[in-house]
């Protein structure tokens, strides 16, 4: 998709997804939430002790996958405790509301068992054997995880002893990815005092961020290719484009000079609210006019 932004003749091409860093997760804190599980006697994780923690007063954080097949949720109690869930669909589906019978031990569970896995405070289970039930589940991008409703009961080694699980996490609605928008202006310089191309541009972005921009600039001349690299950054703010202007420096002896040459460009920055890069790019046929500076 492509618009053109009236007065610098630039057509931006508009960042629609391409994440740069696919299927990336991070840990998310829960603002509203709990996390209990008890367990029968003989039970090796639980000890068969009760155990609850709230967001309100403990650390609970949860990691949701982005292809939305896995989550994990991690609490750090006030009294030293420290607990790892993690719930993930079977290969290749994503999870949601219902029950997941003959789950194995996350991330060894294979082909159509789901996984499951509680371990912390030094105790975990070399194989297990459970099930879960999601009763609400609720993505947002990224992996974003909304909201989770769920209980789960696992058995190490195969053993008779259980340990029973619930889960309750509500958060914000998630944050607005980023998105972001390059162009290329269709006029630029040759130096003839250096044979540097200077080219230029705008960026456009739905929220703050700092981006990287960078590209080459081709030109042949009298059967001779011209190339050269350029890179520089700006501060980017919603609402209006941002220009940027760069000097692309020929990596052989022969310089820029007066025509048109291809400019290549490639707009990057970093969405601090999912920690994933994000990219757009643009390519566009430009004038250069010689000056003497």
């Amino acid at each position: 998709m492509a618009r053109t932004v009236t007065g610098l003749g630039l057509t931006l091409a508009l960042f629609t997804g391409g994440l740069l860093t696919a299927g990336a997760a991070h840990a998310q804190p829960v603002t509203e939430g709990t996390v209990a599980f008890d367990g029968d006697e003989g039970d090796y994780i639980s000890g068969g002790r009760s155990y609850s923690y709230a967001a309100d007063t403990d650390r609970i954080q949860v990691v949701g996958s982005a292809a939305r097949g896995l989550v994990d949720v991690n609490v750090s109690g006030t009294n030293g405790d420290w607990w790892s869930i993690s719930l993930a669909a079977p290969d290749g589906q994503q999870l949601k509301a219902g029950t997941y019978e003959g789950a194995t031990r996350h991330p060894f569970n294979e082909g159509n068992a789901p996984g499951l896995n509680h371990d912390g405070n030094g105790r975990g289970c070399n194989q297990l054997t459970g099930s879960f039930t999601i009763s609400k589940i609720s993505w947002g991008p990224n992996g974003y995880v909304e909201a989770l409703d769920a209980t789960y009961e696992q058995h190490c080694e195969g053993g008779p002893a259980a340990l029973r699980g619930r889960v309750h996490i509500k958060n914000p609605a998630p944050p607005v990815e980023l998105s972001l928008g390059v162009g290329v202006s269709v006029d630029g310089t040759a130096s003839a005092l250096n044979g540097r191309a200077t080219v230029k541009g705008e960026v456009t972005c739905n929220k703050p961020v700092r981006v990287d921009v960078s590209g080459l600039v081709t030109q042949v001349k009298r059967n001779i290719l011209i190339r050269g690299s350029y890179a520089t950054s700006v501060n980017c703010v919603p609402g209006a484009p941002v220009a940027w202007s760069a000097e692309a420096d020929p990596t052989g002896t022969t310089p820029f000079q007066a025509g048109d040459v291809e400019v290549k460009v490639t707009a990057t920055g970093y969405d601090t609210d999912y920690q994933v890069g994000v990219s757009a790019s643009d390519i566009a046929a430009v004038h250069l006019t010689k000056v003497k500076k």
